[in-house]
Order: structure tokens, then sequence, then C-alpha cells
């Protein structure tokens, strides 16, 4: 069944060019952070990335023909400190155990690496759409932080729609001490309306293809406080701190003592 879903997301990406322009604009965010060396996209479902980035290793917990492997982003089979740069979209909030793959992001992602993360924004306006709308879940009660028992019976799309904005906005602060080696560089809110209006994967939109370019790039000129208010996406990028950083960081406490 989850590849059947993965098959008709492809498809859909193919036949739907409203869809691949929106995608076009998340997947140039990611590009402007991935660093040289070597990227692994986690959640790759459909395979889209790899017209972007076709260096990447693509993976999903479901095996794809179109994909490079299949793993569980919770248990990664590499060695500590080899990866650059890890992308994702549209994944963090399937995952099972949140605070498991950031451990796992962590050990793997090289000093001065990057994790990248396109995900649903919880906002005034998008949680409404989310609820009546979208068939996966926006449950705000949830701890991000907590390391649930692992579930034999979980399906691999099973969501939270709330976990960034959770892990992100209301629960940022236990997150840096949780893992104080990452370091916030971004924190993006965007995707105010051609995203919605597009119908994502779904048969409809409701925006024509030659508007969503003109759409795009005004939302992008539209201030964050706005943003934070109408926004369906957000942006963040995680660096593992270096030894540099923490030098410098170290010099600097000094230096105010």
């Amino acid at each position: 069944m989850s590849h059947l879903i993965l098959s008709d997301q492809r498809e859909m990406w193919r036949r739907k060019p409203v869809l691949r322009q929106i995608y076009i604009d998340f997947y140039k965010r990611i590009l402007k952070h991935v660093g040289m060396g070597l990227t692994l996209e986690i959640g790759g479902g459909s395979g889209n990335l790899k017209e972007f980035l076709p260096e990447a290793i693509s993976t999903d917990l479901v095996p794809s023909p179109w994909l490079d492997a299949a793993l569980d982003a919770q248990h990664l089979p590499f060695r500590t400190a080899v990866i650059r740069s890890i992308v994702m979209v549209d994944v963090l909030h399937h995952i099972e155990s949140p605070i498991r793959f950031l451990r796992e992001a962590s050990r793997v992602l090289e000093p001065g690496g990057k994790l990248l993360m396109i995900e649903p924004a919880i906002t005034p306006v998008s949680t409404l759409f989310y609820r009546r709308f979208h068939p996966e879940p926006v449950r705000m009660d949830a701890d991000p932080l907590h390391d649930p028992v692992p579930n034999p019976d979980r399906a691999p799309f099973d969501a939270n729609q709330a976990i960034p904005s959770l892990l992100f906005e209301k629960y940022r602060q236990r997150f840096e001490e949780e893992f104080p080696e990452f370091r916030i560089e971004e924190r993006q809110w965007f995707s105010l309306f051609a995203y919605p209006l597009s119908g994502g994967f779904r048969n409809w939109s409701l925006v024509p293809l030659w508007a969503v370019r003109p759409l795009i790039a005004f939302e992008n000129c539209i201030g964050q406080k706005l943003a934070r208010f109408f926004g369906f996406r957000i942006f963040v990028v995680l660096e593992k701190k270096s030894n540099d950083y923490e030098l410098a960081l170290g010099k600097g406490e000094c230096g105010r003592a």
C-alpha cells in the first residue's frame, strides 16, 4: 500500500506542472544551503529531488525502484561524521520519534554540516486548512521530545503535522538544551497562497500555471511577521557546530565575563 501511494505521487508530479513549480521553489531554498560533500535525502518519496541534486543519496522508509536505498531515519546506517547535508521535505512530522532521529542526524553529520527541513507550519491561518481539509492530524498537545516505545504496527505515513512547529517554536528552548551541538541557522515561514491553492498532490488546482511564479515571488516579498500568521510551510536549517564555532563562542563568553 505504501509503495502504491508513492507511485501515485510520482505520477501526480509528472502530470501536474503547478505542483512542480511549487516544489521547485522548495528545492531552490534547500540547494542554497547544501554544502560540498555527501548529501543524504531522507523521505525521498516520489524521487523528485534527483532532478535538482542527482548526486544525492535518496532514501525512504518504503523501498522504491527510483530511490537509492530504504532505511529508517531513526537508525541511519552511516559512520559518524560522514554526511555534509541531510535534506528532508515533509518528513519530520512522519517520524515516530523525532528525538531519536535528531540524535542520529547529529551523529552522522560532519562538524559544520547541515540538516535542511521543509515542513508544515501551524499558523493561525494554516491550522484551519490543515484541520479541515488535510488527512493528517494536527495534535498540539504532543511532546516532540518524548521518546516513545516503538510501535510495530505503526504505518509509515502516520503523522502529526504539529511536530515541527512544536519542536522549533513552543519547545525551542528544550530542543536547544537537548541538542546544544545544533545551531538554528534559519527558521523561515513561507508558502502563503500558492501551496494551498494548488491542491498539493491532489487532482485539482485553484491557481493556473501562469500565476504560480508571480504568486511565489509576491509571497517571498512578504515579511516574516505576516508569514508567521499566514504561512503554510516552515523552512528550518540546523547547523552542527564545528570545533572552530565552539572555540569562537568560548572566547566571546570569556570576553564578556
